[in-house]
């Protein structure tokens, strides 16, 4: 099964969809920065019992990168996962799903900003349907009210949040040569450390909620499967089938949120959910389909 790629993909991104559930799930059970700070606090434990020695034999390399470790784990993992984790509190995660298929635009646009590539105007046309999409989820299908509009709190806060997320994708590309495993110890680090004031900033405006045993095993779930299993999984597919190619699955993590959001939440799929995903996949293909075309 480590050698099917297709399988692997299936899970990485079933783990993935589940990260949202989960977040939906803490309401109650356990606040967003403690899920932040105790998921990066699981998750550097864990890749340091795994990769001790790498670690230890990496650190002085590391060091020379400290400000921009530090940058991608607060902003695109602490500063992330803060506001992924607040936003069900104020949207579905039919919602969030969708809106995470805005990445890839984002990423596109960061980019283009930081390292001064061409865009395509096929790509501009897929840019502006991934929007679409986006706005016709805000306005619940009616795109006439969007002058008019008091945009979803909790919608917004994804958007941001998918910001932050497509800004460490576009760092990535700026990463040292090193195994990934450690890569994520030095970038979980940094998360643990920058999401403590935003703990404390909870705890001081007495919104903070300790985990009981449902946050327990919620928190172990989102460290040990989005953030490490699926990871894993996406790396070997990787290898087997290409970064491209193995890309084009995280577009399944949406449907996999809205099914497991109407099994699970009991939430409801409206047609403009449906329309919302299908102008957003369009758009995306579209990309895809700009990006084989400029390197044929």
């Amino acid at each position: 099964m480590f050698n099917n790629a297709t399988i692997l993909l299936l899970i990485a991104t079933l783990g993935h969809a589940g990260n949202a559930i989960a977040a939906k799930l803490a309401i109650n059970d356990v606040s967003p920065m403690v899920i932040v700070t105790l998921r990066w606090g699981l998750v550097v434990l864990i890749l340091f019992f795994i990769k001790k020695n790498k670690i230890k034999s990496s650190f002085t390399l590391m060091k020379k990168h400290s400000l921009w470790i530090l940058f991608m784990g607060g902003i695109g993992l602490s500063g992330f996962s803060a506001l992924f984790y607040t936003a069900p509190n104020y949207t579905s995660v039919i919602n969030i799903g969708i809106i995470q298929c805005t990445m890839p635009a984002f990423i596109l646009i960061g980019t283009l900003i930081i390292f001064k590539i061409r865009v395509l105007k096929t790509q501009v046309v897929g840019l502006f349907f991934t929007m679409l999409g986006v706005f016709i989820l805000i306005s619940n299908g009616n795109l006439s009210l969007l002058l008019n509009l008091v945009p979803n709190f909790g919608d917004i806060i994804m958007l941001i949040s998918c910001i932050f997320y497509a800004s460490y994708s576009v760092g990535l590309q700026k990463r040292p040569v090193t195994d990934y495993l450690t890569m994520m110890f030095y970038f979980a680090m940094a998360a643990f450390i920058t999401s403590i004031p935003m703990l404390s900033i909870e705890i001081y405006m007495d919104k903070v909620i300790w985990p009981n045993i449902n946050g327990w095993i919620i928190i172990l779930y989102i460290a040990v499967i989005p953030s490490l299993l699926s990871q894993v999984l996406f790396m070997r597919s990787v290898d087997l089938i290409g970064s491209n190619k193995a890309g084009l699955f995280t577009n399944l993590v949406p449907i996999f949120v809205a099914i497991l959001g109407v099994i699970i939440l009991n939430e409801t799929f409206y047609l403009f959910h449906i329309i919302s995903m299908i102008t957003v996949f369009f758009g995306i293909y579209i990309f895809i389909l700009a990006d084989k075309t400029s390197n044929n």
